[in-house]
């Protein structure tokens, strides 16, 4: 019983303790609680002492950055890459030699439209044919307007 209670309290508990401090010195260890406890101003200033009473010239962070002293971050780490599900498919133009195809076609593709309402579609080109489709389903219509003289883009 006596030997517990003879415990040096001034002993952090392992668990309080990482590794790494333990190979730091302890002297190191205080500094560094100190500087933790600093305001930003303070650490301007603790940064403007030691540039000058280490001869440390100012250098750019652009300097820094291009000795790699600092690690890089992947670009795709910073932000995740938008992949674009949606697209629109415009009639840019069309061949005047195929325009009576290309009215069918429309008329096809756009269900509540008539020939009369698809042949005005067609000549009021470049007009947006559909929006919000998936990939496959715009390079299909793509091809088949195509193949009916029209000229088409996918946004």
């Amino acid at each position: 019983m006596e030997a517990v209670a003879a415990v040096d309290k001034s002993v952090v508990p392992p668990s309080t303790v990482t590794n790494k401090e333990l190979e730091i010195g302890s002297k190191v260890n205080q500094i560094a609680d100190q500087i933790v406890t600093l305001n930003l101003l303070e650490v301007a200033q603790l940064s403007e002492v030691l540039k000058k009473r280490l001869n440390l010239p100012d250098a750019p962070l652009v300097a820094t950055s291009s000795l790699n002293l600092a690690p890089k971050i992947e670009e795709e780490e910073q932000a995740p890459q938008v992949v674009q599900s949606a697209f629109t498919i415009k009639l840019v133009s069309f061949d005047a030699k195929q325009k009576v195809g290309l009215i069918k076609e429309i008329k096809n593709i756009l269900p509540d439209c008539n020939l009369v309402q698809a042949k005005k579609f067609v000549e009021n080109a470049p007009v947006i044919i559909k929006t919000d489709i998936p990939k496959e389903e715009a390079e299909q219509m793509k091809k088949s307007i195509e193949n009916v003289g029209g000229t088409v883009k996918i946004e």
